[in-house]
């Protein structure tokens, strides 16, 4: 188990991860071929690809699948970049609550101290409560 000051380290690192995201879009990126339908083009021969490649993203806008064509070349490399960053953000998310999770919890068991102590200041605490009474 780390301790309060290691996790305090690693929450922070996390956080400042997070502060450098750049563009970011979710989503799938999927490459398509299709056939334009004329008999004496080359997609319409046996085991052509047919035309493209071209790329769609396609991702949920309010429960709805929404598609875009991206373009080829630089479009194309910055969507890439753009859905590896995404990722990269949901990973970092992900360890910060974790480490945020742990970090919560330890501080909470170091200052509750062991449980007989915490009997102990309970039993003080009535004791002094009824001589109050008194």
């Amino acid at each position: 188990m780390l301790s309060l000051e290691a996790l305090r380290e690693k929450r922070d690192q996390l956080a400042a991860g997070l502060a450098q995201i750049d563009d970011l879009r979710p989503g799938f990126l999927t490459t398509r071929f299709r056939r334009c339908g004329k008999p004496n083009c080359h997609c319409a021969q046996k085991g052509s690809l047919g035309h493209g490649p071209s790329y769609s993203l396609t991702h949920r806008v309010t429960g709805k699948t929404v598609t875009q064509v991206i373009p080829q070349g630089a479009w194309l490399e910055g969507t890439k970049a753009q859905l590896a960053e995404y990722r990269r953000f949901h990973r970092l998310v992900r360890e910060l609550v974790a480490v945020s999770e742990q970090f919560c919890s330890a501080e909470l068991r170091e200052t509750q101290g062991p449980p007989e102590a915490k009997a102990k200041k309970n039993l003080i605490a009535e004791l002094l409560r009824r001589g109050a009474r008194d």
